[in-house]
């Protein structure tokens, strides 16, 4: 019987204990491990749920979402993103009932104020009605200010509230744009950065999209295990990183690929741009601290196009493979700006033989 069909006791139940598991083993409370704890803890993956037991205690998160690709697929992304919008709007509706709450404390402030006035300005008043007016007004007064410390706390209590959930779900739209390899922007996160760039045409010819690619990956992967070429990609990851401006957007796209897309510079100094990288890359040790074995030389190739040399985003990333599969055909470990003569080169020709 599954929790579907479950009494609400024991769905509670299921669900307490697959808390009690994420807290034990020290996982961080995301939903993305909350969803691979609940397919492992119902019994219908029985072999990720003997995966997830031989990780032991203190299970990194790449650990976890290497089990989740493998037994349930990369399907995180839209719960993540599910869950911002409805919190959201959830919390929206409570900002609604919390500004209705301080209008009417408003509208009774003003209510009180222009009494007062015309009690004052009409002498004519008998000291009776004025005394039936004011222990009204007292005793309304006394309640609406009791009601108004009770709304006082709730907006208080409720505004922190608010603000730890819009911190969780922040932290849940980072991880959902996060590379949990590299730490860098995943391809989700780079699609919709690319897209935005053509919304401002002025700066469309000193914005550059450039792909880069470690030079044969498979080779690596192939002498000495996934791995190790897990450790290298973080590498070249981080040097690129420490090699660019913080505004640069740096993404790792899949497999061994990365793009960065650089604003505010001509072609000349995205070249230097660049050519740093590379060099930088080439020059690093990749060896084995503990066995001393040397990986490398690790080398990249780069493809570079202007956002001026596209009509949409979808050309600009063609234009940018091209010249990143010129630099490949050229003999790798170089850079190479786009040009269109560059496009009869794929004519019958296969593109993969140089992502090798």
């Amino acid at each position: 019987m599954t929790t579907a069909n479950a009494p609400k006791a024991q769905t509670a139940d299921v669900m307490s204990q697959i808390i009690y598991a994420v807290r034990s083993m020290g996982v961080a409370p995301v939903p993305r491990n909350y969803q691979l704890f609940y397919e492992a803890y119902i019994g219908s993956h029985p072999d990720l749920t003997r995966d997830l037991a031989a990780l032991g205690n203190r299970a990194t998160q790449e650990e976890l979402d290497r089990l989740a690709q493998i037994h349930i697929g990369g399907g995180q992304t839209d719960i993540v993103e599910r869950a911002h919008t409805r919190l959201l709007a959830e919390l929206e509706g409570l900002l609604n009932v919390l500004h209705q709450e301080q209008r009417s404390l408003e509208s009774y402030s003003k209510l009180l104020s222009e009494t007062a006035l015309r009690i004052s300005s009409k002498s004519s008043f008998s000291s009776d009605i004025i005394r039936s007016a004011i222990a009204l007004l007292s005793e309304a007064t006394g309640d609406k200010m009791v009601h108004g410390e009770r709304t006082a706390g709730t907006v208080a209590q409720s505004s922190q509230e608010i603000d730890e959930v819009r911190k969780e779900l922040d932290e849940y739209k980072r991880i959902a744009n996060t590379d949990s390899l590299t730490r860098l922007a995943n391809r989700r996160a780079f699609d919709e950065r690319l897209t935005s760039i053509y919304d401002n045409a002025a700066m469309l010819p000193f914005t550059a999209l450039v792909l880069a690619d470690i030079d044969n990956f498979k080779k690596i992967n192939d002498s000495y295990g996934h791995p190790v070429g897990d450790k290298i990609l973080a590498t070249v990851g981080t040097v690129i990183r420490a090699n660019v401006r913080n505004e640069v957007f740096v993404a790792r796209t899949g497999g061994e690929e990365f793009a960065l897309l650089v604003e505010g510079n001509t072609p000349d100094e995205v070249m230097a741009i660049c050519e740093r990288i590379r060099r930088a890359v080439e020059t690093r040790t990749f060896r084995n601290s503990r066995t001393g074995v040397n990986y490398g030389p690790i080398t990249l190739s780069l493809g570079c196009a202007m956002a001026s040399q596209a009509n949409d985003p979808g050309e600009l990333y063609a234009h940018a493979d091209t010249a990143l599969y010129h630099a490949k055909n050229a003999g790798r470990n170089r850079t190479s700006f786009f040009e269109e003569e560059m496009k009869s080169e794929y004519v019958g020709k296969s593109w993969l033989i140089y992502r090798k």
